[in-house]
């Protein structure tokens, strides 16, 4: 594959544009509108900017890199695409409605993924062109960073996209997890209930917020606890996938933690509002109860 097309240029949009480029293929990057997908090729340049600061790449590689970057304000450019890998926020009406949009001038030989990280994809694979052509390629966050991605075909998804799929992510220099179509996948579905259970953990006054990420952090030798990794990933994102874990598989033991609602509902999303279960407002994160 020589052309990737992103849609969605958040965090996780604008890595995955930056880890493509960075192995050497074109990427055309596109969002809402033109403006958001040229701020997310600025926070690219951000990013490569501190790589160079801190001699991890040469300034010629990553003006290389950057130029491979090519923000678009519509989907008509990506009948040239190679692949479109949607990346929007863990809405499924939204992801729809993207496919449904982007499937219109998906070429007839290329593949269409979603970076879902829970949505089942067989039932997305509906609102595309071509279920065969459809696949789960879910990057985990930070993409330039983290190993893995899980590749997970739906039940129409082609043998030969399930392969060309798996070919272009162990082409980014990642390690890949085929995981079958179930809510979560392999990672998420064995996260997500960990985290959940922690907040209860908290919401119950079993222990507190230090004590509960400490006991990961050396009882299970974990890098990171499971409260401070929900604020990293955003604690709506935590609830969408629980929630689609619990509404799929209508197993109780997914039922949100009701903390978790009470946070989000607060507009306490974790580091990217500053606030969660930690408070990001001063040098160092510190406990918010």
């Amino acid at each position: 594959m020589r052309k990737i097309a992103v849609i969605g240029a958040g965090q996780m949009g604008t890595g995955i544009a930056q880890t493509i480029a960075a192995h050497g293929m074109h990427v055309m990057l596109t969002d809402i509108d033109l403006a958001t997908a040229e701020a997310g090729k600025g926070k690219i340049e951000k990013a490569v900017t501190k790589l160079v600061g801190r001699g991890k790449i040469e300034a010629d590689a990553a003006e290389a890199l950057l130029a491979k970057v090519t923000p678009i304000g519509e989907y008509a450019p990506m009948a040239e695409a190679d692949l479109i890998i949607e990346a929007a926020t863990e809405k499924e009406p939204i992801k729809q409605a993207i496919f449904e949009s982007a499937g219109k001038v998906l070429a007839p030989t290329a593949i269409m993924a979603s970076n879902t990280s829970s949505i089942p994809i067989t039932r997305m694979a509906n609102h595309s062109p071509d279920p065969e052509r459809f696949i789960g390629l879910h990057f985990f966050n930070p993409v330039p960073v983290m190993g893995l991605i899980e590749v997970i075909p739906g039940l129409a998804t082609a043998k030969d996209t399930t392969d060309r799929v798996t070919a272009f992510a162990e082409g980014l220099g990642k390690e890949v997890v085929l995981s079958q179509d179930e809510p979560g996948f392999v990672v998420n579905r064995i996260l997500l209930p960990m985290i959940n259970e922690a907040v209860f953990v908290l919401g119950q006054s079993t222990a507190g917020i230090e004590d509960i990420d400490k006991g990961a952090r050396l009882g299970l030798n974990h890098p990171m606890g499971p409260l401070q990794l929900a604020d990293f990933v955003g604690l709506d994102t935590c609830l969408d996938i629980i929630n689609v874990l619990y509404r799929t598989t209508r197993d109780t033991k997914y039922r949100p933690a009701p903390l978790l609602v009470k946070y989000v509902e607060a507009g306490w999303l974790g580091r990217k509002t500053g606030r969660g279960f930690y408070d990001y407002s001063g040098d160092a994160p510190t406990p918010t109860r």
